[in-house]
């Protein structure tokens, strides 16, 4: 496993040019590289709960919202649903421009959540535990397709691979799952909440954040559309799909009334390259399930194999991948066919 050394301004000294860049200067719109001028910006908690007594209490298993609204917002903004780390959102690996600075020169709002337990939402209202478990890092490799092991490439990957800050990037984009079911609900609901807040949002997730999110759209009605980068997990109606209890990364089986909630807005799923070479072959099927079930009952489902597009190289993360602008130009496309682009 080769790499070289990254050069260029540290991630503090691009954030402050960022920042200055946005507040001094106007930006040409959509042009490449201009600066972003940012009407609004902000945080605030969702969901969460206050345990205690009156006289002692303990506010916890909130989530935590950042915000960034440009000047001139479209109508429908683009909640970013991790299933790693706020990072994957803000930069590609190799230090580029990530997701939310393109949809923010599209002219998107962008709300990053951490769900409850995750990242910026902490403390939880009930006992966690944490043990270091060394192997995480190759487990990731596999797992994020970036190889077939830990220091083999796969042939065109659309990762720096001759960067060790990129791959240090990589491995540092991770979060502990403590109740990995129970806390999909938790954080759909906490998600739901801050969404109804927001206004209509279209939900940009991140392997099992595209489980959440379509939990989430069963208790908003402002989640206005999901574009799911690789879910690792779905819902289903009872009686249809994969059987068995829920456990683990679902799946998750709802009355078919509320799983026809999903059907009223377009659903996207979308997979990277060299899935038939992993386990996440068995998801991509999945996908095909769900897309047919979601449709047979009404909806807008399809599936998106980013190879069948004519993008080759992506891995489990494709928007933070090289290729992030031939990737991001596939979501535009879903957008404008299901109207979600006005202003």
């Amino acid at each position: 496993m080769a790499f070289m050394s990254f050069s260029g301004p540290s991630r503090t000294a691009r954030a402050v040019a960022f920042a200055v860049a946005a507040i001094l200067t106007p930006a040409a719109a959509g042009a490449k590289d201009a600066p972003i001028v940012i009407e609004k910006l902000g945080s605030f908690a969702a969901g969460g709960k206050i345990i205690g007594d009156a006289a002692s209490t303990l506010h916890c298993d909130q989530g935590h919202v950042e915000y960034l609204i440009p000047a001139k917002a479209r109508k429908t903004s683009i909640w970013l649903w991790h299933s790693s780390s706020a990072h994957v959102w803000q930069n590609r690996w190799d230090g580029g421009e990530g997701y939310q600075s393109k949809l923010l020169r599209r002219g998107y709002a962008t709300y990053i959540w951490d769900g409850p337990r995750v990242g910026r939402g902490t403390m939880s209202c009930e006992p966690t535990s944490y043990e270091p478990r060394t192997g995480q890092d190759q487990g990731n490799w596999v797992a994020w397709r970036f190889g077939p092991k830990q220091g083999e490439w796969f042939k065109g990957v659309q990762f720096p691979t001759d960067s060790k800050e990129a791959y240090d990037a990589a491995m540092d984009a991770r979060y502990v799952e403590w109740d990995v079911a129970k806390n999909a609900h938790m954080e759909a609901e906490a998600a739901a909440k801050a969404i109804d807040r927001i206004g209509p949002v279209v939900a940009l997730t991140s392997s099992a954040g595209g489980w959440r999110a379509m939990l989430a759209a069963l208790k908003s009605d402002n989640v206005k559309g999901i574009v799911a980068y690789e879910t690792a997990a779905f819902v289903f109606p009872e009686g249809e799909g994969p059987q068995g209890e829920e456990g683990g990364f679902g799946p998750t089986h709802v009355p078919l009334e509320e799983f026809k909630r999903l059907t009223r807005i377009p659903i996207q799923l979308v997979w990277g390259d060299y899935t038939e070479q992993t386990f996440w072959k068995a998801n991509v099927e999945l996908s095909k399930q769900f897309v047919e079930i979601v449709n047979k009952h009404g909806g807008k489902a399809e599936l998106l194999m980013l190879p069948a597009a004519g993008l080759s190289g992506n891995t489990h993360i494709p928007f933070a991948d090289m290729n992030n602008e031939q990737v991001a130009q596939q979501l535009d496309l879903f957008l404008k066919k299901h109207g979600l682009d006005k202003r």
